[in-house]
């Protein structure tokens, strides 16, 4: 990013320019996604665009920081669940509230994961560009809930709940309750294990 908004005024058109780039990546996705559409819908000069982001894979990323943050705040809110079931529970929900409702979130959620398209390997580190995007949401997750066993263990069940949640969102939009559920019985018997 260029520059972090300060004024409320410079933080409103930034918000604005997020949430018209996520709205557009539901309708177009992330090849046909442009900044001067973003700038359009957003309202704003294609210049204050570019005073905070100098092309769409910054946007992205920024979008993709959000939606981490915002699925973050969800886990932080919901009582630490003293079970393995309670945090799998949690996560999984928060999840699956999140690609329900948060506009852009089932194209891009917290970026491009480990198997990405062709087209989003430009994504696969824009929370940390040490680690993929992937890695990062399971270190930051195995921190929000230090009963999880190791990190590589939450990694790999990261893995699985990501493919088994882009599958149950794949056969209905709404997500198939049932991939939803078995999802968490996955994640439960690999946990455990």
């Amino acid at each position: 990013m260029r520059r972090r908004p300060v004024q409320r005024r410079s933080q409103e058109r930034y918000e604005r320019i997020l949430d018209a780039a996520a709205h557009l990546l539901d309708e177009v996705g992330y090849a046909a996604l442009t900044t001067k559409e973003v700038a359009r819908r957003a309202e704003v000069p294609i210049g204050t665009f570019y005073q905070f982001f100098p092309d769409k894979s910054v946007l992205v990323h920024a979008l993709a920081s959000r939606n981490l943050d915002a699925y973050l705040d969800r886990l932080a809110a919901v009582e630490r669940p003293e079970t393995l079931e309670g945090t799998v529970e949690a996560a999984v929900e928060a999840f699956v509230a999140m690609r329900r409702t948060v506009p852009g979130f089932g194209v891009i959620d917290f970026g491009a994961g480990s198997r990405a398209e062709p087209m989003l390997t430009e994504l696969l580190h824009v929370l940390d560009p040490a680690v993929d995007n992937n890695t990062a949401v399971a270190l930051r997750v195995r921190d929000l809930f230090p009963a999880l066993a190791g990190d590589l263990s939450v990694r790999v069940a990261l893995e699985c709940a990501d493919a088994v949640l882009k599958l149950a969102f794949r056969v209905d939009p709404d997500g198939d309750p049932a991939l939803i559920a078995e999802c968490k019985k996955v994640l439960l018997s690999y946990l455990r294990a």
